[in-house]
């Protein structure tokens, strides 16, 4: 994983494709889901977009990048393409996700062959871009390797974090609508804050 150096400005495109990321997250808050959001471009273009959205299906494993992935999945199969074309297809596709992806969303992204990702802040719980696992360098028969870079946007991203779970998770159960004053969330935001002021 690569993260922007210290007083290192991201292009003008990298940040506009980030705020429609940031844009999908706060709809996901709105909708009282973790705010994760992101968007996958093709060609300078956004093709899709995705955000969590875990709670309204009932089902872990709609992340926001698996709701993109799928649509677009979705959308290319109706319109009669060949798998291999749609390799093809996810090999010149960038995605920008407002959280590094997790496990899941990095072994996700790995088979089907993203070209590049950027991401907000880190996941030091279930990252799979470089905080606990680095799924994106290790290819292999049925994966392929991406670049990713963090760190982009990533106090407007941990901002967003921090206000949903400041409020309390409502769908969380008792002990995650707790506010989370001197646990080890705040403990991480703020050393991220820490670092990324540095």
């Amino acid at each position: 994983m690569t993260s922007l150096s210290e007083g290192t400005v991201p292009e003008a495109e990298t940040v506009a494709f980030m705020k429609l990321a940031l844009e999908q997250a706060k709809l996901a808050m709105d909708s009282l889901e973790v705010p994760v959001g992101c968007v996958i471009v093709e060609d300078q273009k956004v093709i899709s977009s995705g955000r969590n959205r875990t709670t309204e299906t009932r089902n872990a494993t709609r992340h926001a990048e698996m709701e993109a992935i799928d649509a677009l999945l979705e959308q290319w199969q109706k319109n009669g393409f060949t798998n291999k074309e749609v390799a093809s297809k996810f090999s010149r596709c960038t995605l920008y996700v407002t959280c590094e992806p997790c496990i899941m969303c990095a072994s996700a992204l790995s088979i089907v062959g993203i070209k590049e990702v950027y991401y907000g802040c880190g996941n030091d719980k279930f990252g799979g871009c470089g905080s606990i696992l680095s799924l994106h360098t290790s290819g292999g028969v049925s994966r392929k390797e991406f670049k990713c870079t963090g760190g982009i946007m990533a106090i407007d991203a941990i901002n967003l974090l921090r206000s949903f779970y400041e409020q309390g998770n409502p769908n969380g159960g008792p002990e995650a609508s707790q506010n989370t004053s001197g646990t080890g969330l705040n403990s991480f935001f703020s050393s991220v804050l820490v670092l990324l002021s540095k």
